[in-house]
């Protein structure tokens, strides 16, 4: 086989990050008008609207005992809303995706989006302080300001995000709308579950979903940081696998940042050398100049440059140097070569 060929193969393996979505004129107007929206619902319970009224005559239905067959099926699917077990079941499936394209970016995406979603959710519940149905003290009340933690709610908000990412990280427009549209639903369900159940007032599940929106909006404005903390996160961890792992630089390295002061080389089956790399710590960006030495793991002391080295690929089994078939080139004799001075040979 070629080394241009065994090249190629390597090349092959999925390690490119999938391009995130950027924040288009059209996501930043979804943005703004989402924030509206929150506004809108917020100053409506503040001031005991129209608003506050419906909330109180859906807790009057009561819908748990309107229809009391479904209430065991519904104890059970309001958990695709509850944060620890389903941030589980989707960092599985991302950690997933991670070995395979051989990054953290989803992985950290999702850590982004819980953190920021946990920050500004949490500081709504406390700031406003709203007690639930079950905790109403005053009939028609908005119940603000009495140390409680429901509005807005956090089942509907993190099902909105935690499924919500799974849409954000869609390789194809096609996965994405197919997913957006089957988080939306999900989100939808869990927020009239909590309702159902009497634990969130209407209002509570409408700014929910306000909340979670705004977090997935948000997320391109995230991507730089992500980005860069992944690149610091990836040396480090490349760092640790050579050093508890030195002959793991046998065939293709693993994917992500490189460690500063690493000379890293690829061999083919046979041990012929493909590509060798020298890599080190610097600060702009990888350059053609420099020398490559011929052991690793090395710590140059000049800023670092990448070389890359081709040799001749040689049979398999041969031990014979790749120019051995060349022919020395010699000068043709002329009629009078081999002669002495008197023209005698």
């Amino acid at each position: 086989m070629r080394t241009d060929d065994k090249l190629d193969q390597m090349e092959e393996r999925p390690t490119d990050r999938v391009r995130p979505p950027s924040m288009t004129p059209t996501r930043m107007w979804l943005f703004w008008g989402t924030l509206a929206v929150y506004f809108a619902i917020v100053a409506g319970v503040l001031a005991t609207s129209w608003l506050v009224t419906f909330d109180w005559q859906v807790m009057f239905f009561r819908p748990y005992k309107q229809w009391p067959e479904i209430h065991a099926f519904l104890d059970y699917f309001v958990v695709l809303g509850q944060r620890g077990p389903t941030a589980v079941a989707v960092a599985a499936w991302l950690g997933w995706r991670c070995w395979r394209q051989r990054n953290l970016h989803p992985l950290l995406v999702l850590g982004a989006s819980l953190l920021l979603l946990n920050i500004t959710v949490g500081a709504a519940k406390l700031g406003m302080g709203r007690l639930g149905p079950h905790y109403a003290t005053v009939v028609g009340a908005n119940e603000m300001w009495l140390d409680g933690d429901i509005f807005p709610s956090g089942h509907t908000a993190n099902a909105v995000v935690t499924w919500g990412v799974l849409a954000y990280l869609a390789t194809t427009s096609l996965r994405r709308r197919t997913l957006s549209v089957i988080a939306a639903l999900g989100a939808l369900g869990v927020g009239m579950t909590t309702v159902y159940l009497g634990t969130h007032w209407v209002s509570d599940v409408l700014l929910g979903w306000a909340a979670g929106l705004l977090v997935l909006l948000a997320m391109p404005w995230l991507e730089p940081a992500i980005t860069w903390f992944e690149d610091r996160l990836m040396g480090i961890l490349l760092r640790l696998w050579l050093r508890l792992r030195p002959d793991s630089l046998r065939g293709p390295l693993p994917a992500g940042a490189p460690a500063p002061g690493v000379s890293r080389q690829r061999l083919a089956s046979d041990g012929e050398v493909l590509v060798r790399e020298t890599i080190s710590a610097g600060t702009g960006g990888r350059s053609a100049t420099g020398h490559t030495p011929d052991g690793w793991p090395h710590h140059p002391s000049r800023p670092y440059s990448i070389r890359s080295e081709r040799t001749p690929a040689t049979p398999a089994g041969s031990r014979r140097p790749p120019h051995a078939d060349r022919v020395p080139r010699t000068t043709p004799l002329s009629p009078t070569s081999g002669r002495g001075r008197n023209g005698s040979g």
